[in-house]
């Protein structure tokens, strides 16, 4: 979720009743510690506790020394990731593609936790492929090198985000730790959720590409927020693109384009799947933030007629 849950979107999903959110994913390596990207992917959001900094990188050192960073910086907890599967990260030797060596994984948690006085959390996946399915012993490995909790995506690095979710490698790890153990993956419903429970046993959710253009859903998920009217979604949209335009400045413009794209594209309500494609488009080509609000304030009326 890294370019997406940023201040903004964290700050509404906080908002809305999510109980955890955590910064985008960035990386170890310290060269980019003072780049743009970086300090805005790891800033904090006023009021949010506690404060957890995700990290991605492929070797012990230098994930524990950017641990110590983010601790002095302001960081409550740090979070592993050995979940993504992007090329881009698996190319760099990071994310998921680190489950292929469990004595790497060992090395690198057990550095981290050593290096700061802070919880240390992982994200991992069911395994590294079909062939090699090794959460549990991932899991394990984890729990042994001092993780405070788990998050599990629910397929291995191989199948990325394709076919189904399976619970049934998610609940033997849960079976596996005595430390927390979260599910994620397909998780875009209040009952979904119970049958995952139900299934796995795990201690809660984690939500990722669901709340793309949903920042309430979290919140509906903890039974914190109820039904989201199709005015109060309008509202969020605006508050949501005046927000990222205040927080990344000019280049907020583009920014703010994709997830206007996801609001409308769940906003049933705005009219026909052609016509939503339609003002997407249109909101495309507005290169000037006051008329991007202006758009959006428009599309209350539109909704009436």
């Amino acid at each position: 979720m890294a370019g997406i849950t940023d201040a903004p979107f964290r700050a509404l999903a906080w908002r809305f009743g999510a109980g955890y959110v955590v910064c985008e994913m960035v990386s170890a390596q310290a060269q980019l510690w003072h780049t743009e990207k970086s300090r805005l992917r790891r800033q904090a959001v006023k009021g949010i506790r506690p404060c957890v900094v995700q990290i991605a990188g492929g070797d012990a050192l230098s994930v524990a020394q950017s641990a110590i960073r983010h601790w002095r910086d302001g960081a409550d907890i740090i979070d592993i990731n050995f979940g993504c599967p992007a090329k881009k990260v698996c190319r760099k030797a990071a994310g998921s593609q680190l489950l292929k060596d469990e004595s790497l994984v060992a090395e690198i948690i057990g550095a981290t936790v050593r290096a700061v006085p802070i919880p240390v959390t992982v994200k991992i996946r069911t395994g590294y492929s079909r062939e090699q399915k090794n959460g549990v012993a991932i899991a394990r490995i984890a729990e042994a090198e001092g993780a405070s909790a788990i998050a599990v995506h629910g397929r291995t690095r191989a199948c990325r985000f394709l076919g189904d979710v399976e619970h049934e490698t998610v609940g033997r790890i849960k079976t596996a730790v005595a430390i927390p153990v979260f599910a994620n993956g397909d998780i875009d419903s209040v009952q979904g959720v119970r049958r995952l429970l139900a299934a796995t046993g795990v201690d809660g959710v984690m939500i990722g590409r669901a709340a793309l253009g949903a920042p309430w859903l979290p919140g509906q998920i903890a039974g914190v927020t109820g039904c989201v009217s199709v005015a109060e979604k309008l509202r969020v949209v605006r508050i949501h693109v005046a927000e990222m335009q205040r927080f990344y400045g000019v280049a907020g413009v583009r920014v703010v384009r994709k997830h206007v794209k996801w609001y409308l594209e769940k906003l049933d309500e705005l009219g026909s799947g052609e016509w939503r494609r339609t003002l997407i488009n249109q909101f495309n080509r507005i290169d000037d933030t006051a008329q991007q609000l202006d758009f959006l304030a428009a599309l209350v009326p539109r909704l009436a007629a």
